[in-house]
């Protein structure tokens, strides 16, 4: 039973990212198209942020989504999963991080509602975002020449 409504929220969380929000954010704002191919981003050297985007996709099988590529870099780069929990912790992470956005809020409620038995995690990542530095301002098409590792580092407030 637990296995059925674990399939159900996985199937309504992507409904509401990939179904709803990306095509309102698309329609409100002209999100910047990514200026790299799959087979441009596995040029970039190993270590660095493009590199490593190339290998996150490939092998989660995962298509490089134009208008989705920054949200994928966010994962990277605050190492939270493609799984339910993971997208519901990068989404309070980011609202922490001072991002308040129709697919943040949509997600952070989704998850707080639908999937309590993470809800610690959710604080955890809430808190992480507050306590960093602020990366909704980033131009993060034009980090994937940088190695991860410093990136991370630019984040997180040691």
């Amino acid at each position: 039973m637990f296995s059925y409504i674990k399939k159900i929220r996985s199937f309504v969380l992507v409904f509401l990212t990939h179904k709803m929000a990306l095509p309102v954010l698309k329609m409100i704002r002209k999100p910047e198209i990514f200026p790299y191919s799959i087979e441009g981003l596995q040029l970039f050297p190993p270590g660095t942020l493009g590199n490593e985007l190339f290998y996150f996709l490939k092998k989660r099988d995962l298509a490089l989504l134009p208008h989705y590529a920054r949200h994928d870099i966010k994962h990277i780069l605050l190492d939270y999963d493609t799984t339910d929990d993971g997208e519901v912790c990068l989404q309070c992470f980011m609202l922490g991080n001072g991002h308040i956005s129709f697919p943040v809020l949509i997600t952070v409620i989704f998850g707080i509602i639908a999937i309590p038995e993470h809800w610690q995690k959710f604080r955890i990542a809430y808190r992480r975002g507050k306590n960093s530095n602020a990366i909704s301002n980033w131009k993060w098409f034009e980090l994937l020449s940088i190695p991860t590792p410093t990136l991370k580092q630019k984040i997180n407030r040691y």
